[in-house]
């Protein structure tokens, strides 16, 4: 495809990492269009020149973002799309999409799998949309969009089939507290974002139950041998495990106090339900649709992954966590 000189940005999603990518591409591009899906939401963000819900600390001069609530009016304004949004809504935002998104390019900020069909967000896009794996950028990384809205550093890597795709898409987040770098490796990347989130479950949970910081180091170090099985039985690429893409992007999730999914596992830990801890949040832990997808998966490959497997029978069969981590502790070494 031919990439404009000046592509024209849009970015999908009205949540916290959406606002905080918004505020990096607002950093060193001129405009940039932004759907949301609630109009209330649009016109209270342009009355308090910030996101009324997330991030609220962060500014944005109005002038050079334009709104949209209509899905379709950002496809056709924009050469590339960025789509923040959790996992678990994607299909119906771009089900109301009515027109082909072959000649864009799709870059996915989500971490997690489309429920049901247990599709990595690539996978997804490729299939449903004809998009070119070629056109299609992942973004991955130890990120936390709290740290962004700080002015934190931090470090991202594009991934894509194509790295003339990867570069153009990872100098437009490029800035003063972004650094960048690319990778060939869509699946790799993909699935060990999943994964990290469901280790982070874990974490929490472990939290939750009282357990220290020695456990938590062996349960991490297992955790990164988990997700290196996993992604070499899936995709057998060579891939330095222990780069900030995956083990960077498992330890801020895994350990981190801006961590959704530690967070959620704290909660389950403490002794919460599933469906409470869910009403309690303000955002969706990934990895509890993640694990779901990943069990399934997995039933193909017969991967050994018993953290992942302990996190299931927690969530989804309803085993006492206090049960189910202490015989996970005899499995790891």
């Amino acid at each position: 495809m031919e990439i404009p000189e000046k592509p024209r940005i849009g970015v999908v999603g009205g949540g916290s990492w959406a606002t905080a990518i918004a505020k990096i591409l607002t950093e060193n591009n001129d405009r940039l269009n932004w759907f949301m899906r609630k109009i209330d939401t649009i016109n209270a963000f342009k009355e308090l020149s910030h996101n009324p819900r997330y991030l609220c600390e962060v500014e944005f001069d109005l002038a050079r973002i334009t709104f949209t609530d209509d899905i379709n009016q950002l496809v056709e304004r924009c050469d590339i799309l960025v789509f923040a949004i959790p996992s678990a809504f994607l299909k119906n935002v771009t089900g109301k999409i009515n027109r082909s998104l072959a000649d864009k390019i799709v870059v996915s900020a989500i971490k997690g799998l489309i429920p049901e069909e247990n599709l990595i967000i690539a996978e997804y896009f490729n299939k449903y949309h004809q998009v070119p794996l070629e056109q299609i950028v992942v973004i991955s990384g130890p990120c936390h969009a709290e740290e962004i809205a700080l002015e934190r550093l931090s470090y991202l890597t594009f991934a894509s089939n194509d790295l003339k795709v990867a570069r153009l898409v990872a100098m437009k987040f490029a800035c003063h507290y972004v650094k960048t770098a690319i990778s060939d490796d869509i699946y790799g990347t993909e699935y060990a974002a999943v994964l990290k989130n469901v280790i982070a479950i874990a974490a929490g949970i472990c939290h939750g139950l009282r357990y220290g910081d020695n456990f938590q180091a062996v349960l991490v170090s297992n955790a990164i041998q988990e997700i290196e099985r996993f992604v070499a039985a899936v995709h057998p690429i060579h891939r330095d495990i222990k780069g900030s893409a995956y083990l960077g992007d498992l330890l801020v999730t895994a350990y981190s106090q801006f961590s959704r999914n530690r967070t959620f596992g704290t909660m389950i830990g403490k002794g919460y339900s599933v469906k409470s801890a869910q009403m309690e949040m303000l955002m969706i832990a990934e990895g509890y649709f993640g694990v779901k997808g990943i069990k399934e998966i997995n039933r193909d490959y017969r991967v050994h992954m018993p953290i992942t497997n302990a996190v299931y029978n927690i969530l989804y069969e309803h085993i006492s966590p206090a049960m189910e981590i202490r015989l996970l502790t005899e499995e790891l070494r």
